[in-house]
């Protein structure tokens, strides 16, 4: 019986929002697998502690503090690349917010903050990454989207927005960039312990609700986002395009 490689040993992974949460143990994870691996962020003292943990495994981590929504700031960390003749074998976009208003209350100027930071930061980083991607050979590209593209939650009409374009996204540049050997998929998460879920999991009557439609009925731990990021990555996924796998505890099979 033939099995895929889930090694990851000389390839370089880029991770936006490494700093913390689910970038941080995605980083993290590709490092374990033997990747290296370049982090981004706009607080440095976060990513010098994942970058610690990550050569703790005898791998590279390179610090890059990164406003991944200015076009200037994604176009130094290419120029960067290519000066440390780094090919970039993967690219993680997991940098991510939510402001939690009801439709009603939404703001202009929340509205733009949000579809920038979840949305074209992914679709800037996939652009200029891909392109790099093309002129080597080709990559692998996952984006970190949610359930809440693709069923209604009580996590705000922006951020949802913004995680229905993320999947969509994927699709279409799945389908424009298989010719050049590029895999792109989404994986979408349900509630997992980081910062951004921190303050709601506190609250037990909202934790009730969570479990009470996930059939493995636990919050997801971190890691349990390592796998699915690894087989994405890595040969064992070549053959996977344009999708997004729901790590969820089951949850998409219902509603909330």
């Amino acid at each position: 019986m033939y099995l895929p490689s889930f090694s990851l040993n000389r390839k370089t992974a880029v991770v936006t929002g490494a700093g913390r949460g689910i970038g941080r143990a995605l980083s993290i994870g590709l490092a374990e697998a033997g990747a290296d691996v370049v982090l981004l962020s706009r607080t440095e003292a976060d990513l010098e502690e994942t970058a610690a943990s990550i050569e703790a495994l005898g791998k590279k981590a390179y610090i890059l503090p990164c406003d991944v929504t200015s076009r200037d700031d994604i176009n130094k960390v290419l120029n960067y690349i290519e000066d440390q003749k780094l090919n970039i074998d993967i690219l993680i976009n997991n940098a991510g917010m939510n402001i939690r208003s009801n439709a009603l209350e939404v703001t202009d100027e929340e509205w733009q903050q949000i579809m920038d930071t979840n949305l074209k930061s992914a679709f800037m980083m996939s652009q200029e990454i891909g392109s790099h991607m093309k002129d080597h050979g080709g990559g692998k590209i996952i984006n970190i989207a949610s359930v809440a593209g693709h069923v209604a939650l009580r996590t705000g009409v922006v951020y949802a927005a913004t995680k229905a374009a993320m999947i969509q996204m994927t699709k279409v540049l799945a389908f424009e960039w298989g010719k050049y050997n590029i895999n792109v998929n989404s994986i979408g998460p349900w509630y997992f312990k980081t910062p951004l879920t921190e303050e709601l999991l506190k609250n037990e009557d909202y934790v009730k609700d969570i479990l009470a439609v996930t059939p493995l009925k636990r919050i997801g731990e971190l890691q349990e986002l390592v796998g699915p990021a690894v087989f994405l990555s890595s040969d064992a996924g070549n053959y996977v395009s344009g999708q997004t796998l729901f790590v969820d505890g089951g949850m998409t099979i219902q509603g909330f």
